[in-house]
């Protein structure tokens, strides 16, 4: 091998240990033949009566994500060496079940994400889920009916995360499952389709056996999208058990809130979550792994989050939103907003 092939050679080694992007493709293997439709409103549905899945199809370019990685990137900037930032793109529900049929409505999630963390800097610590998540996909990570991913899925996402933060993590062995059944989630809210409708579901999710832990909330009232209001710190609980169509929201109650949850660890790692819906799923997984759990909606906190990482000695912050909201031209800038840029 001459030397400009073998230099070559050693560059392409060089990227795919140190550049993320360089993610496999995911084939669906566990429903390519099922039937799919569209909805008058751009909803997908596949499968038959009585167990369809319906998505929204994602329909962002390769070079989608890039304002995200951007903000990531200025974020810490701001925040500086001292506290580790993590980004977490998640996929959703289209990537991982759009059967052949569909196959012509949906575009590939990988590209974007793989556009965003081949943009981000040094600093700024990679998440794949993507490649996580499609190793279970057989599994039910995400919910038939619904447009979120299932607990099971943010399980998974939450280990891989622990793995690369360097932080202990406990398997599903020492939580216990709790499950709500016929369960039809916000997707016939979206779709009016009946055969969503009867298509109901186990919602199954997990609380951390034997961990010693206080949940402290702001509860924020909204109107029009935007805080009116706030209470004092309260305190709380993390698991609020809910039923029907708003079984999501047993994960603090929901988005309108800034929660943090102490617990028994002692490592001195204390995490941010800073996160769309999605992310709700995942801190409940991480009463092992750090010492003091924070999360906040990038969408409804109201305060300065660098002030906030400095005044809760925060030493790791994780980026976790999913790929449809942070391909959004309008998510940079909120969260800009959250750091005074």
């Amino acid at each position: 091998m001459n030397k400009p092939c073998l230099l070559t050679f050693v560059f392409a080694l060089m990227a795919l240990a140190v550049w993320p992007q360089a993610i496999k493709p995911y084939v669906n293997k566990v429903n390519p033949d099922d039937p799919a439709r569209k909805t008058v409103s751009g909803f997908i549905i596949v499968g038959t009566e009585g167990a369809v899945r319906a998505f929204s199809a994602f329909t962002g370019g390769a070079a989608t994500g890039t304002s995200y990685a951007q903000v990531a990137n200025d974020l810490h900037k701001v925040l500086g060496d001292s506290v580790r930032l993590y980004c977490m793109p998640i996929p959703s529900a289209a990537e991982f079940y759009t059967p052949t049929a569909a196959s012509d409505w949906v575009r590939s999630q990988r590209p974007a994400i793989s556009n965003i963390f081949s943009h981000l800097a040094k600093g700024v610590t990679p998440v794949n889920v993507y490649t996580t998540l499609g190793e279970h996909a057989a599994e039910p990570i995400y919910s038939r009916t619904d447009h979120h991913w299932s607990p099971l899925g943010a399980y998974y996402a939450a280990k891989q995360f622990a793995r690369v933060a360097g932080v202990p993590f406990r398997d599903l062995k020492a939580y216990d499952a709790h499950t709500v059944p016929d369960y039809v989630g916000t997707m016939y809210t979206y779709t009016k389709d009946e055969a969503v409708k009867n298509s109901p579901e186990d919602f199954v999710y997990y609380t951390p056996r034997n961990a010693r832990y206080t949940t402290t909330q702001i509860t924020y009232t909204v109107k029009k999208k935007r805080v009116v209001s706030e209470t004092p710190p309260t305190a709380s609980q993390f698991f609020v058990p809910f039923k029907g169509a708003s079984a999501y929201c047993t994960f603090m109650g929901g988005d309108y809130n800034t929660t943090w949850v102490k617990t028994n660890v002692n490592n001195g790692r204390r995490l941010l979550v800073v996160k769309d819906s999605f992310g709700n799923a995942i801190p409940g997984y991480l009463f092992f792994s750090f010492e003091q759990v924070h999360v906040i909606d990038f969408r409804y906190f109201n305060r300065n989050v660098v002030d906030y990482v400095r005044e809760n000695a925060i030493t790791d912050v994780l980026m976790a939103n999913v790929i449809e909201i942070a391909a959004t031209a309008s998510t940079a800038s909120k969260y800009r907003k959250l750091f005074g840029q």
